[in-house]
């Protein structure tokens, strides 16, 4: 009897890690997914961008009626806005996400700046996505961009605090 509980336990435990490894596996999967598509925007190489998303994915714009869906219609879109820019840079931050089997909705923070005709743009956005997994790989299935704030000026010399010499 005290075999059978031993291999029982043991069975147990041996699937609670395989399962948090999975666990583990995943949200870093698709941690690298959301960090890939902000280097890509950076360098602005759309073609592979693109193929973060599923075929029939869609991004939308809180608040505008912005909507696109497909890679072709994303894949214009995103495009047609890096071309304004001389610089593109993102940098993301904090990832949420909570995975069930094959789909996963996460919320992921980034400050982006924008850098084209002698103006600077800075924005902190928040992603709301759906993820798919499919044939081991994780896409992007739906993201809506919140652009909490914007700050627009123009791009010169920074400019230094001025000191009381007293």
């Amino acid at each position: 009897m005290k075999k059978l509980f031993f291999a029982l336990m043991m069975t147990i435990m041996s699937t609670m890690t395989l399962n948090a490894q999975n666990d583990l596996q995943d949200r870093l999967e698709l941690k690298k997914l959301v960090d890939t598509f902000s280097n890509l925007a950076d360098v602005k190489d759309v073609d592979s961008q693109v193929l973060l998303f599923t075929p029939d994915a869609t991004v939308r714009s809180k608040g505008t009626d912005f909507v696109r869906t497909g890679r072709d219609q994303i894949g214009s879109a995103f495009a047609n806005y890096l071309a304004l820019f001389d610089i593109v840079y993102h940098l993301n931050g904090q990832q949420t996400v909570e995975i069930d089997g094959d789909t996963a909705k996460g919320t992921a923070y980034c400050f982006v700046t924008l850098i084209g005709n002698g103006q600077m743009q800075q924005s902190g956005v928040r992603y709301q996505d759906t993820y798919v997994k499919v044939e081991g790989k994780w896409y992007i299935k739906d993201r809506e961009s919140d652009f909490m704030f914007t700050d627009f000026r123009p791009l010169g010399q920074p400019q230094m605090p001025q000191m009381n010499n007293q």
